[in-house]
């Protein structure tokens, strides 16, 4: 048994603040989950505890848990070709390319095009997927889909279920959650979503690579622009399955206490335990750090690369999560009972600067608690 520690909660609300009084970032939200409940949750800066926002690509669990669900129910097979559920996926020698491939990041399309167009007209996503072609051999490395794979997959959800995947996902692993709609939300409901803005100055990539021992940084769909183009009520409304997630920090840190405390309520048990046990991907990313993936989320490992995988000291080796775009955390640790969500509208354009600002964040949550005496 563990109870949260009042004096180490303070320094995690504390470090929050700071970054908002140090002119880093214009305001954030801090929840921590403990015992099924939000125990924490605190804004700071120009928000309040009111606000959604942007969750980027921290929304990826919910739709491959939702996919890992019809699996288990037999409407989907993660080891079956893609092209079985959807024919456009036949073409240009992605046939053989797995649903389980695809939950992975190893179908070896991490720069598939998808453009503003094709997010609202499924057939033209489909279209698009017979014109893409794979840059590596699909299984045989780590390489992270920011938008084209939960594409996929979202229409592998409308596909065998006839019904729009925000609506399936909604149904199948947020309102169990006891946690509202995160993916499209209609134009008239979005009154209360915080713009994201850009802040901080530009990297200097030459320094940057040289500091990771590269050449040159990684070429990423997730630019600045990219970004902000979320704030468009049209793009919020579309439901992206890769980054559109709409949140606030204490409904994130209350759906990861619903997943590690459920017990069949929301997920099968082998759906959660592939979920939160069965590594499945450890290739390398681009900075040598093994993935140590599920196919729902990264875990913090034992390994000693946690830091890299946006956990902090004293998380443990269990904890699972995932980021999103510019410092938007959430996880859940089952060592500790806690689950923490840090998101914030101040989008940093220098990486290292919100990698830090995530790992202090990160860390002083992996302190939270104490044994009972």
């Amino acid at each position: 048994m563990s109870t949260l520690v009042p004096e180490r909660v303070t320094k995690l609300l504390d470090r929050c603040r700071r970054e908002v009084d140090e002119g880093r970032i214009p305001g954030c939200q801090v929840a921590v989950g403990f015992e099924g409940e939000v125990a924490v949750f605190e804004a700071f800066g120009d928000l309040t505890t009111d606000a959604r926002l942007h969750t980027y690509s921290a929304i990826k669990p919910t739709v491959s848990l939702t996919v890992m669900e019809l699996a288990a129910e037999g409407l989907l097979d993660l080891d079956a070709p893609v092209s079985s559920v959807l024919d456009s996926f036949s073409t240009n020698g992605k046939q053989a390319i797995t649903l389980s491939q695809v939950l992975l990041h190893a179908g070896g399309f991490p720069h598939a095009p998808i453009g503003p167009e094709e997010f609202v007209d499924r057939d033209a996503r489909l279209g698009r997927y017979a014109s893409w072609r794979t840059t590596w051999e699909p299984g045989t490395a780590f390489e992270y889909h920011a938008s084209a794979a939960h594409w996929v997959l979202a229409d592998c959800i409308t596909e065998v279920t006839g019904r729009h995947h925000a609506d399936v996902i909604t149904e199948r692993v947020m309102a169990p959650a006891g946690c509202s709609r995160w993916l499209a939300i209609p134009e008239d409901e979005q009154g209360n979503i915080a713009d994201v803005v850009s802040v901080g100055d530009p990297p200097d990539l030459e320094a940057m690579a040289s500091r990771f021992g590269i050449e040159t940084m990684p070429v990423t769909e997730v630019t600045d622009d990219a970004l902000l183009r979320f704030n468009v009520a049209e793009v919020r409304a579309v439901g992206h399955p890769g980054g559109g997630g709409i949140a606030s920090a204490a409904e994130m840190a209350l759906w990861y206490q619903a997943v590690m405390h459920d017990e069949g309520e929301m997920l099968r048990h082998e759906v959660k335990t592939d979920a939160l046990e069965v590594v499945r991907q450890r290739h390398p990313d681009w900075m040598g750090t093994a993935a140590n993936r599920t196919h729902a989320f990264t875990l913090s490992g034992d390994d000693g690369q946690a830091l890299m995988r946006g956990y902090g000291h004293g998380v443990g080796p269990v904890a699972f999560g995932h980021g999103g775009a510019k410092g938007q955390r959430a996880y859940a640790d089952p060592s500790t009972g806690i689950s923490l969500g840090f998101m914030t509208h101040g989008l940093d354009r220098d990486e290292l600067v919100h990698a830090k600002r995530c790992a202090g964040v990160a860390s002083a949550a992996g302190l939270l608690t104490t044994p009972l005496d």
